[in-house]
């Protein structure tokens, strides 16, 4: 097959669609596809190479990717490798706008789907443009200033609702980019990945966000698919430093999610290469840790863990990559891993860590799917193939069945539903059915017979559906699946029923489901005449005889739903013509699964199935619109599965009855028709919609019928006359399959030859699917002519004669004449030629054909006959104009035109909703049925049919690119003329097909918008306000169409834009009407949200035309088109070049036109803003704004309105970016500046070789020659990994531009600035403005304003600064919190804008600063601390510290003070922490200094302050981290630190009485005894560990753990919130802390910590070293299970406590217990148990005869301790398997229940632990009862039910 098809085509197709070849008219496809493809080539290259980017090169690329998705990858290898280099060429033109680069990428994208068709010799591509492209668009550098608008940027003008809109949006560039990266990234050289490090490891600095930079870009770029030879250029060079990098990070930054999506990836691509077993149990630990699952009793949560938790997908992947292989390890935590986490599945637990539980579990299975296909039964291809050794075997697929099983059974009744159990359920049983099906089947058995519990069998159905496939078709693992068929479908049959909607439709998906897999084929008598049958199929075979009674059930079930839902009679009175939504689903529901079953069965039951439903049709009469649709349905369902025996029978049956009916004339006329009529009619409609040759046998009956019924009164009437009419036309005209039984050819041969039970859940074989296709045959199209000429025709006449006025006719008959016209269309619109019309010329230049091309879609149209859509068309628009001048009221009529005219415009025989909506159903049913894990299309022939068909639809409905003729113009011209009519209904209407054909025909928006603006000008003295609405709707557009205001084109915003504004000044338009400033605000709205910054360059370099060439001479088909010569290239870089500059004039003239009408005095001003907001779009990067408009946007700073003031000051800020001079940049050699060598290994953090980047005050530049000196290294990250190859770093300052230039040597755009900020009456008038409040106590720190000083003061240096000056001092001593506000702005802008400037006039400027900020800070006030610190904060980014000596040293020099108070104190740190967290690892000299400054302080009185030293101290000590290859850090140390406090904290460790807070809040004189010191200043040590549990990379736990004990003093054990400040902060750590990532050499330090606790005289320290234990011990789960000796030690202890004295502490000691068994860290062996036993045994000593009145002793004795120990162990261990019954609880129980009647408190423990018992096993206690025996159950029996009180 293949080797003729390369014949015919003369190439080797990559992959085409094979579905393509199962079409009726498959021969013709290969010439049609070859001539597309050859015409693609031709043009797409010469587009190129006359560089002519838009229309041409975008009209045909989009040709391509249609080709694609009518062909799939239908060319040759080396075409294939062209296409890919001229596309990659292309989405890599540096300054190509950003939506075609989409466009094209997305194209590319596709192209490299396929990753197996093209190997890595076939095709190399360079990752430099790739990583360009990417930097320059998601780390744009002028977005933020408005330069670039990228589709969906964060705009001014944006409400909530569209934010979301814009989230999707912008995610879509982003997505883009990063699909392109990942499809090409197996094609990167194999030198690449060390280039890509070379690249990015400088970046790496942890403090700095340029390591969530770098590590996304690792995540997304690094190759790992390099064949094994060149893993030593692939992963090997960073897997060990970025494996150790994550390893060394514990709490989860933001970046760390990357790294985990990477690994996975490598794992992945690797399996068998890599050796993960010394990761696996950190791997789990932390994935266990990701879920964040809620443990213990009091959890505080990191909200860092739940934003940066990982991504289940690539988790799912990683694991899934994991498994198998020698060591099994992965196996083994895995299900470690849902042993823990089983209990959280089950339906009474649920919390936001739901979803991503359920996600896990859908995930995983399909993974592993995924991972076994690819194993065995996907075809080798390039990559490589996983070795043998680490394939899955058996073994391990059970084991990994086996752990799933049992959260999947629990999460089957889940409260989210039961989807995500069904989906993993289905790849579970692909795998092994027999451990899957038979749990399933046991929990669906039970659910079928119960009443009570709906819930419980929509959950098993669904999940029954999943298994349907494995279960049917048996196989040798699971032989006996079959039997439970027919059972099931038996049971199923109840949940047919009236009174529950959701039961009602799983029941029919669920039965359908079945019975599309098997023929429903009676074999019994295959049991007398086969001897061969195994045991299996005999069952099978003797079962089978029960179809035809469950068809019979199900029918009547069905009808006794009918009847139920028939319409009550006051619905019939009223107009209701729709059902209900649920009345429809059911509809649905009922009749496909109706269909389906007569399908599927043989032809013996169906004819009792007919003669059923015949009889049910034909002795009742039914209301027409819900009872009467559903059993129209089933007849339907009869007649298509065997039309010869089903008309027979109806056909003759309706016509009768309606002709006995209609005999008498008046019946004719009735308004209200006969019931027994319109059921009849209805029939005959539905069941007349089959096989048009098997119609033809009763073509004269339905004609008569037709001629009898089309003109009935009744519209009712008439309308299923019409539909009878509309569905015989379709079923003679069109192409479709006439069958979809599961097995080619029906069930009709006897038994003897074949049998049936042998294709139970049998797929299709796509090579013999052998359809049969209805192709109409000439008989039958001359039948369909016939009817047109019949019915068709005299319509026409009729109406044409009324448009012409020579004829009247009523409304009604109108409407009525409309109908049959619409219908005759729906009928055979196949038939009809497309619109004939002349193409319009000169709508756009181009220099390639842009044709459109025509798809053969099984109709030759025959020219001899009329061509009817044309005569419908003219008669149409002549009736149109006749009703808009006459009667415009007529709506109903005009509702009808519309529709006609839509369908004129584009229906060829299928609609495209229809096609969408099918083709999502046939994916959805896809889903839910396919066989993942065999792949290759095994699907079901029923599917495949269906898929085939939709293939033949997909090529009717591809209209792309179709040529604007004459015809069509005349046509949107009526429809803008309906547009804008008098009635809104007929306007919306009309407008959403304008829409449609405005997306359809190239170019025609240039000719309609003039047509539209028309309505919009001032000086249009008649238009209505109707008319006026109608065009601003035209504008606007619908959510999915083109927007007219803003199509990406010069030439029409040009004319849009100016005129929506010009559009105020028109009589038209009132700002009174609501709706009308509404649709000015949503246009403007769109406008804004939806504008990218259009091209002015589309230059197409030199490389893309040298591919196309290549293209254009290899390989076949050749192109006929010859290669431009050198005459048509000269043209075309010509052309090229006058387009660029007539782009640049229209740029000029749009914003011309703008300001004009600014400047319109009369202009309200909604308009005028309108204006402003669209010259704000108009700045751009490669372009400086024309003069006119940077005046107006510097005079608008000054404006009245706030709105029109915030635009300009962002506007302003953009300007400044644009106008600024390119500072010279030099590369510099990093060694040579410090005189070391590179070193030779890689070493991070505090070297010999970056030391001099860092603060040292002895060396600072306080000279101009020093300053001269000194190389500024602005950018905190270089240099703390390792250095780039070459430095990039600012020339010195004689290279660099002048600085204060005289007026008369700047530019235009200067001087306007420059006049304007000159004038001291300008700046009065602005800092005025500044200093207003926007908005009371929501205003922040403005970053605009800040962009704005900036871009003052770094353009034109220190100008302006003397007239500033004044102001600053002003509002500095204003202590307002919006003139404080406004001054930081200036201040940040200043310290930033100075970076070029030479020494003296930084040293000036600092000498007015300093003063200003003391000031500053001393007027502190609770609204400014947050602008102050942001102003710091945002001066001291990315700028050398060296160069901001001043400012450090003044902010160091005394922070707390005390003057001022405490609060003042507090804001000081607060904005000294803001500089120098912005410096990270440059600064430590300075972090010294403010760490030996504020030791002694540490014992701060006021709570504020302490707060604020806490956050201090977490940045002081966050360069010391413990990362790999990292030196030690020179800043300061946490272990030093926490030396020195323990000495200060002795006075607490060592007392044992209750630590109290007992400090009075006062400055007490004196000096207090150490004890109050010592607790002043554990308090500020707690803020300090409380606030870096958040905020630092990794926990300093040895120094963390000599804190614990005295912790563990103070922690109070209820949860209180009265408690005193102190002990609130001492529990919080310590859950802080005990959630803390621990690693196995830690293990040992903390159990031993925790064991001396333990022996603690507190009991309160006893019971919270409990709560740790849990929550530590299940963060770190596998970590601690893989330490044999720490499992023992926590046991121990735990065991330990049980016997505590104190009953708090023995109870939680068994809770504590109770969990671990749970989540199987520990387990329930014999010696444990045998320990219990023993301790119940303990004899209680008896109790003496008391007095009465005599003290009761209150201290238990030791025996009864350890007695109730014994009972609280074996209560644990109960209580530890919630949900099921474990071999040796019946036992255990027993036990129990001896104590029933010992002293408290072991009474109260055994009730306590039966109640508990009888409440989590109650649900399912049915199945439980099973494992105890009867003497057991009665002893139970009569412990569970509660004693009678009236005995």
């Amino acid at each position: 097959m293949k080797k003729a098809q390369s014949d015919t085509l003369g190439f080797d197709p990559q992959k085409d669609i094979v579905y393509n070849k199962l079409l009726p008219y498959a021969d013709r496809l290969d010439d049609e596809s070859n001539d597309i493809l050859s015409k693609i080539k031709g043009n797409l290259c010469r587009a190129v190479q006359l560089r002519e980017i838009w229309p041409g090169v975008l009209f045909w690329t989009r040709k391509l990717s249609t080709y694609m998705r009518l062909y799939g990858r239908k060319f040759s290898k080396e075409d294939h490798v062209l296409f890919i280099k001229l596309l990659y060429e292309l989405v890599t033109i540096p300054r190509l706008e950003i939506s075609m680069m989409q466009g094209l990428a997305r194209l590319l994208i596709n192209l490299l789907k396929k990753r197996e068709l093209l190997s890595r010799e076939d095709l190399e591509l360079d990752w430099r443009p790739l990583y360009e492209l990417h930097d320059r668009i998601l780390f744009s550098k002028t977005e933020h200033l408005g330069l670039n608008w990228f589709p969906n940027s964060p705009r001014p003008r944006s409400s909530s609702k569209l934010i979301m809109l814009k989230l999707v949006q912008r995610c879509s560039v982003e997505s883009v980019l990063k699909t392109l990266v990942k499809s090409c990234r197996p094609y990167f050289s194999e030198s690449a990945t060390q280039e890509m490090l070379d690249e990015w490891r400088p970046l790496l600095c942890p403090f700095d966000v340029t390591m969530q930079r770098a590590i996304s870009y690792f995540e997304l770029f690094l190759p790992t698919t390099l064949p094994p030879e060149l893993h030593h250029k692939g992963f090997k060079l960073w897997l060990d430093e970025l494996i150790s990098l994550w390893v060394s990070v514990q709490n989860l930054p933001s970046w760390e999610v990357h790294l985990v999506n990477l690994f996975a990836r490598l794992a992945n691509d690797n399996i068998g290469y890599i050796d993960w077993d010394p990761y696996i149990p950190k791997i789990f630990t932390r994935i266990l840790r990701s879920l964040n699952l809620p443990v213990g009793t009091s959890q505080m949560m990191v909200p860092r863990y739940v934003t940066n938790a990982y991504d289940i997908s690539h988790v799912v992947l990683w694991v899934s990559s994991l498994l198998g292989g020698p060591s099994k390890q992965a196996q083994a935590q895995l299900s470690g891993l849902f042993n823990s986490i089983t209990s959280f599945f089950h339906p009474s637990n649920h919390g936001r860590w739901l979803m991503k539980l359920m996600k896990l579990l859908q995930r995983l299975p399909a993974s592993v799917v995924r991972r076994l296909h690819r194993e065995r039964y996907r075809k080798p291809t390039w990559l490589t193939p996983i070795p043998d050794s680490h394939k899955l075997t058996e073994e391990d697929i059970t084991d990994f069945v086996e752990s799933m099983m049992q959260p999947v059974l629990l999460a089957m009744f889940s409260k989210t539903g039961s989807l995500d159990a069904a989906q993993a359920l289905q790849n579970l049983a692909l795998m092994r059915p027999e451990l899957v099906i038979p749990p399933v089947l046991e929990r669906t058995y039970p659910a079928l017979e119960t009443l009570t519990e709906p819930h419980q069998l929509t959950a098993t159905l669904s999940c029954m559906i999943g298994v349907a496939r494995s279960l049917v078709s048996g196989g040798q693992r699971f032989p006996e699946g079959p039997t439970h068929m027919l059972p099931l479908l038996m049971r199923a049959l109840p949940g047919v029923d009236p009174n529950d909607f959701s039961k009602c439709m799983i029941t029919f998906q669920f039965i359908a489901t079945f019975v599309t897999l098997v023929p429903l084929v009676d074999c019994s008598s295959a049991l007398h005449e086969k001897t061969d049958l195994t045991e299996v199929e005999r069952e099978m075979c003797s079962a089978s005889a029960e179809f035809e009674d469950f068809v019979l059930q199900f029918m009547d079930r069905c009808f006794a739903l009918i009847d139920s839902s028939t319409l009550e009679q006051t619905r019939e009175e009223t107009e209701t013509e729709k059902m209900t939504h649920l009345e429809s689903l059911v509809e649905l529901g009922l009749s496909s699964t109706f269909s389906t079953i007569l399908t599927q069965c043989s032809l013996d039951i169906f004819k009792v199935a007919l003669e059923k439903v015949f009889n049910f049709a034909t002795t009742n009469i039914f209301e027409t619109r819900v009872a009467g649709r559903m059993v129209a349905d089933m007849c339907r369902a009869a007649s298509k599965c065997h039309p010869a025996e089903s008309l027979k029978v109806f056909v003759p049956h309706c016509c009768n009855a309606i002709n006995q009916i209609a005999v008498n004339e008046e019946v004719l006329n009735e308004e209200e028709l006969d019931k027994e009529l319109l059921w009849n009619l209805q029939l005959l409609s539905e069941v007349t919609r089959v096989d048009g040759d098997k119609i033809l046998p009763y073509r004269s009956d339905l004609v008569q019928i037709l001629q009898l019924t089309l003109h009935l009164k009744c519209k009712q009437g008439y309308i299923l006359a019409c539909n009878l009419l509309h569905h015989i036309l379709r079923s003679t005209v069109l192409i479709y399959p006439t069958e979809y039984c599961s097995v080619p050819g029906g069930f009709h041969q006897p038994i003897s030859d074949y049998l049936p039970i042998k294709d139970w859940g049998r797929p299709g074989d796509l090579w013999n699917l052998d359809i049969r296709w209805h192709v109409p045959s000439v008989e039958e199209t001359s039948f369909a002519f016939y009817l047109l000429d019949l019915i068709l025709q005299p319509e026409l006449q009729r109406l044409q004669r009324f448009a012409q006025g020579e004829q009247d006719m009523s409304r009604d008959d109108v409407l009525q004449s409309l109908t049959i016209v619409q219908h005759c269309l729906l009928g055979a619109g196949s038939l009809m030629p497309p619109l004939k019309g002349e193409p319009i010329p000169e709508l756009v230049h181009s220099m390639v054909n842009l044709d459109e091309t025509n798809l053969y879609t099984g109709m030759q149209y025959d020219e001899s006959r009329e061509n009817y859509r044309d005569a419908v068309c003219s008669v149409m628009r002549q009736l149109l104009h006749y009703i808009l001048e006459h009667s415009e009221d007529d709506t109903k009529s005009l509702f009808s035109i519309i529709k006609i005219i839509s369908d004129l415009l584009h229906f060829k025989g299928s609609h495209k909703h229809e096609f969408d909506s099918r083709w999502k159903s046939f994916n959805l049913v896809k889903k839910s049925m396919e066989n993942r894990l065999h792949g290759r299309k095994q699907h079901i022939r029923a599917l495949l049919i269906d898929r085939v068909m939709l293939q033949h639809e997909l090529r009717k409905l591809t209209v792309e690119g179709c040529q604007y003729r004459s015809i069509h113009q005349e046509l949107m011209r009526d429809l803008l003329r309906l547009s804008t009519s008098t009635y809104s209904q007929v306007r919306s209407r009309a407008q959403n097909v304008l829409f449609t054909a405005l997306g359809t025909y190239n170019f025609c928006c240039r000719d309609l918008i003039p047509h539209v603006l028309e309505f919009l000008k001032p000086d249009n003295k008649n238009v209505t306000q109707q008319q006026f609405k109608g065009a601003l709707y035209c504008l606007l557009g619908n959510h999915s169409g083109v927007c007219l205001a803003n199509l990406h084109d010069w030439e029409c915003i040009a004319l849009t834009w100016p005129a929506v504004v010009r559009s105020g000044l028109s009589s038209a338009m009132s700002l009174e009407k609501p709706s009308i400033v509404r649709l000015f605000d949503d246009l403007a709205d769109k406008i804004h949200r939806q504008y990218e910054t259009i091209g002015i360059d589309f230059s197409i370099p030199g490389e893309c035309c040298a591919v196309a060439k290549q293209l254009m001479i290899t390989g076949n088909p050749p192109p006929v088109e010859p290669v431009p010569s050198e005459e048509e290239a000269a043209e075309g870089l010509k052309r090229q070049e006058l387009k660029n500059s007539e782009s640049v004039e229209k740029y000029k003239q749009l914003i011309g036109d703008l300001l004009d009408s600014i400047e319109n005095r009369n202009m309200p001003w909604k308009f005028e803003h309108i204006a402003i907001g669209f010259l704000s779009l108009l700045l751009r990067d490669d372009h400086q704004l024309p003069p006119p408009a940077i005046t107006f946007f510097v005079k608008s700073l000054n404006h009245d309105s706030l709105y029109v003031r915030k635009v300009a000051i962002s506007a302003v800020a953009g300007i400044m970016k644009q106008i600024k001079r390119p500072h010279k940049k030099v590369p510099v050699s990093p060694s040579e500046l410090c005189g070391e060598k590179e070193l030779s290994e890689m070493v991070a953090g505090d070297r010999q070789d970056n030391q001099w980047l860092q603060y040292n005050s002895s060396n600072l530049p306080r000279t101009q020659q020093d300053w001269d000196g000194c190389v500024f290294v602005e950018k905190t990250h270089w240099g703390y990994y390792c250095w780039p190859r070459k430095l990039m770093m600012y020339a010195p300052l004689e290279d660099q531009p002048k600085q204060n230039l005289p007026r008369e040597e700047m530019t235009e755009r200067e001087q306007i600035i420059f006049d304007h900020f000159s004038d001291p009456v300008f700046i009065n008038q602005f800092i005025e403005f500044l200093s207003l409040e926007d908005r009371k106590g929501k205003d922040k720190f403005s970053p605009r304003r800040f962009c704005l000083f900036k871009g003052l003061f770094r353009n034109f240096s220190d100008a302006f600064l003397p007239l500033l000056r004044p102001h600053m001092e002003r509002l500095v001593a204003d202590t307002h919190e919006s003139k404080q506000r406004c001054v930081a702005e200036i201040i940040s802008g200043l310290i930033r804008g100075c970076k070029h400037w030479s020494y003296s006039k930084v040293d000036n400027l600092w000498e007015l600063l300093c003063p200003l900020l003391r000031t500053a800070l001393s007027n502190i006030t609770i609204e400014t601390y947050a602008d102050w610190g942001t102003c710091i904060a945002t001066a001291c980014e990315s700028r050398d510290p060296r160069k901001l000596h001043w400012l450090f040293e003044m902010l160091m020099e005394s922070p707390v003070n005390g003057e001022g108070g405490s609060f003042v104190d507090a804001c000081r740190l607060y904005v000294l922490q803001g500089g120098l967290a912005q410096q990270e690892w440059r600064v430590p000299e300075l972090l010294h200094r403010l760490l030996q400054y504020l030791e002694p302080k540490l014992t701060q009185v006021y709570k504020n302050v302490r707060e604020r030293i806490g956050s201090v101290l977490t940045y002081i000590f966050m360069i010391d981290v413990n990362l790999p290859y990292t030196q030690p850090t020179t800043s300061p140390r946490i272990s030093d630190f926490t030396e020195r406090i323990l000495v200060q904290l002795k006075p607490l460790t060592e007392g044992d009485e209750e630590i109290q807070n007992h400090v009075i809040e006062e400055n007490e004189v004196g000096e207090q005894d150490e004890r109050t010191q010592a607790i002043k200043l554990l308090k500020t040590v707690l803020k300090w560990l409380i606030a870096s549990a958040g905020r630092s990379f990794s926990t300093a736990v040895p120094e963390q753990l000599r804190l614990l004990p005295l912790l563990f003093k103070i922690a109070p054990v209820e949860n209180d919130d009265s408690y005193d400040e102190l002990k609130r902060d001492a529990k919080t750590c310590l859950s802080l802390m005990s959630q803390g990532l621990l690693y196995t050499e830690q293990i040992p330090m903390v159990l031993s910590a925790l064991q001396e606790i333990a022996g603690s005289s507190s009991w309160h320290a006893r019971y919270t070293v409990l709560t740790y234990l849990q929550i530590m011990v299940f963060y770190n789960l596998f970590t601690f299970m893989s330490a044999q000796k720490a499992v023992d030690d926590v046991r121990a202890l735990v065991i330990r406590l049980l016997e505590d004295e104190q009953l708090e502490v023995r109870e939680m000691a068994a809770t504590t217990l109770s969990g671990f068994l749970q989540c199987n860290f520990l387990s329930m062996d014999t010696p444990m148990q045998a320990h219990f036993e023993a301790l119940c045994k303990t004899c209680l000593p008896k109790k003496r005869k008391r007095e009465l009145g005599s003290i009761v002793d209150t201290i238990p004795s030791a025996d009864l301790v350890r007695r109730h120990a014994g009972v609280l162990g074996l209560s644990a261990c109960i209580l530890s398997s919630p949900y099921d019954v474990p071999t040796w609880m019946p036992q255990l129980l027993m036990d129990l229940s001896a104590h029933l009647n010992d002293t408290q408190p072991i009474e109260m423990t055994v009730k306590k632990t039966l109640s508990n018992f009888r409440r989590t096993h109650h649900d399912n206690w049915q199945q439980h009862k099973q494992q105890f025996t009867d003497d057991q159950l009665l002893v139970l029996t009569d412990l569970l039910v509660s004693p009678c009180y009236y005995a």
